[in-house]
């Protein structure tokens, strides 16, 4: 924890079922008073899961806050007290039917820190099998699954038809660390 920066004031403004937005009033190092607005979050994890043929799996769904589907990884929440690799296993079946046979943890990262605390844990999954298709209430007819090539994936990438961070640096990693 940093000392420099005094929390002297801590207002919950709105709690869901996802985020919790809260107002700080911090003392900063020279004495100055500031405010600052910024998201809590449970934390989440995605999976970069890769095929036998090396093909990286996809999911094609409708975000709200950018009014569009977007091209990423499998990825979810963290329920109370959920292990992570627990989470990420669950969440690959659930959106993509697919069960691993290993699974790697890739990174942490926070996903946006200007505003939130979200930490997002990556993994890879290898050793795919066939499971079955277990989504969540609303996911049912919004999310496509896909398998893509590396090449086609980074093209992607290139040419802004994916525009999903935690996707891009997924794929990216695995990529850099020679998985795919």
């Amino acid at each position: 924890m940093n000392d420099k920066y005094k929390t002297l004031k801590s207002e919950c403004k709105f709690k869901g079922e996802v985020i919790e937005l809260n107002v700080d009033l911090i003392e900063m190092p020279h004495g100055e008073i500031a405010e600052r607005e910024y998201v809590r979050h449970k934390g989440a994890v995605a999976v970069v899961a890769v095929t036998s043929e090396r093909k990286i799996v996809l999911v094609n769904q409708y975000r709200h806050p950018t009014s569009n589907f977007l091209l990423e990884i499998p990825a979810g929440k963290l329920d109370e007290g959920e292990d992570l690799s627990d989470c990420a296993v669950r969440e690959l079946e659930e959106e993509t039917g697919y069960l691993c046979g290993s699974l790697t943890k890739l990174a942490t990262l926070y996903t946006t820190p200007g505003y939130s605390d979200e930490l997002l844990h990556l993994y890879l999954a290898q050793d795919l099998r066939q499971g079955k298709i277990k989504r969540e209430e609303g996911e049912e007819m919004h999310l496509e699954v896909l398998e893509v090539s590396l090449d086609e994936v980074l093209q992607m990438i290139t040419q802004e038809k994916i525009k999903d961070g935690k996707t891009i640096c997924g794929i990216c990693l695995a990529q850099t660390l020679s998985y795919i």
